[in-house]
């Protein structure tokens, strides 16, 4: 049977976000250089979806993974550390006869020309998941579902099944996307990178840098690819140093997002494509929202005249971080803004926690770290935009006490 049944709707949920999508064993360099000269490595955990289930877990919220891995050791491996992190990890499956992926990478930036990565994950356990083999019931029992376009990349399948999940239907949870995208994923495939675009279109809250927007699709500034993006009730364009933007629709201003109160129902939503009553966001005064005009969803979304709102746009300025390796921040980044929204707070302060959380990480080697305290990050993104401005985080800082030691002046 392919995709969940029409109407599916589920009676009550005790989760808050249930992430899909690939996990690999990764190998950690011991020391810079080329992965020809790397003597030795350490072994970690790697996956886009199961980051943010990591984090969001480790920040207090009810995470789950939804995977496939093979039976070996590595699959054992990457189940058990995850599950580690407090995500609940009953719904993984066991794949008897594909491996578990695995990558190995160099300790520099990802986005210079010396970074390296080596992947072995072509046939993994992962790349057969599709719409008759996962498990629908778990994957629609949380508030949120959070996907991500790497894993439309890994097969048809994959690709097929992302577009199920996307569908509307009443039942389904709020869809967070982040596009992810992945060039090396793409190249030889019967799909293009163009279907990231279709999977957004579809989806209730999404995260694309601008510089994924330009490579994937063309598209060139937050204004453009939020023209290009009109659907979803959120969309948050990343702007690497210069911040984050954020368009939201769906409510009045000053409102807040209705993902907040789901906990107690997680029942049929409107089929209205993106569902965009519910990933509403309120205006900040503090963050410089303004008016984009009135959007028109191609999808039919509005239910009323507040679904038609204008656009709020908020500006974030990022912070000030002395980086140790630049890889997981944007996983980071989304755990940090979906776990204010399940909070229901404003948009400013979304995304305030995501480059928080993006912070964390950016300061220690590997992809994942424990978060800062929920009270030492809520200090920390009420401060002023000036004392913001001024904030400088660099390793250790999540343990601070006191969120004014970390204020200096760049």
């Amino acid at each position: 049977m392919s995709g969940p049944a029409a109407g599916t709707a589920v009676a009550a949920t005790t989760t808050d976000v249930v992430c899909l999508g690939e996990s690999m064993v990764t190998f950690l360099p011991s020391q810079p250089g080329r992965l020809a000269d790397v003597p030795s490595f350490g072994r970690g955990i790697g996956g886009a979806e199961s980051n943010v289930a990591c984090a969001l877990a480790a920040a207090g919220h009810r995470a789950a993974w939804v995977g496939r891995v093979g039976a070996d050791g590595f699959g054992d491996h990457l189940v058990e550390t995850i599950a580690s992190y407090g995500v609940d990890t009953s719904a993984v499956r066991r794949d008897p006869v594909r491996p578990t992926g695995i990558y190995f990478r160099t300790a520099t930036d990802r986005g210079t020309d010396t970074h390296e990565v080596a992947y072995y994950r072509a046939g993994s356990a992962a790349s057969a998941m599709s719409p008759a083999n996962v498990p629908y019931e778990e994957l629609f029992a949380g508030r949120v579902l959070h996907l991500s376009g790497i894993t439309a990349a890994l097969s048809g399948d994959c690709l097929g099944l992302l577009r199920e999940l996307t569908a509307a239907r009443p039942g389904r949870p709020l869809v967070s996307f982040d596009v992810n995208h992945r060039p090396h994923l793409w190249r030889g495939g019967d799909a293009d990178a163009s279907v990231l675009l279709e999977l957004a279109r579809r989806s209730d809250l999404v995260f694309v840098g601008e510089d994924e927007a330009e490579e994937a699709w063309g598209i060139v500034g937050a204004e453009a690819i939020r023209a290009a993006v009109p659907e979803p009730a959120v969309l948050v364009v990343k702007r690497g140093s210069a911040g984050a933007t954020v368009f939201a629709s769906g409510l009045r201003p000053g409102a807040r997002s209705s993902i907040a109160g789901k906990a107690e129902s997680a029942g049929a939503r409107s089929s209205s494509a993106g569902g965009a009553e519910s990933a509403g966001a309120r205006s900040s005064s503090a963050g410089g929202a303004e008016s984009a005009g009135a959007r028109s969803s191609s999808a039919g979304g509005a239910e009323d005249a507040e679904a038609a709102s204008p656009d709020t746009v908020t500006h974030v300025p990022a912070l000030h971080v002395d980086v140790v390796a630049a890889v997981g921040a944007g996983d980071a980044f989304a755990a940090g803004f979906l776990s204010a929204t399940l909070r229901g707070l404003p948009v400013r302060d979304r995304a305030r926690h995501g480059h928080l959380m993006a912070a964390a990480v950016l300061t220690v080697p590997g992809d994942l770290t424990e978060p800062p305290a929920r009270d030492h990050a809520d200090r920390l993104v009420a401060l002023d935009d000036d004392a913001w401005g001024r904030l400088r985080l660099g390793p250790g800082w999540t343990a601070a006490d006191r969120a004014l030691e970390e204020v200096r002046t760049p």
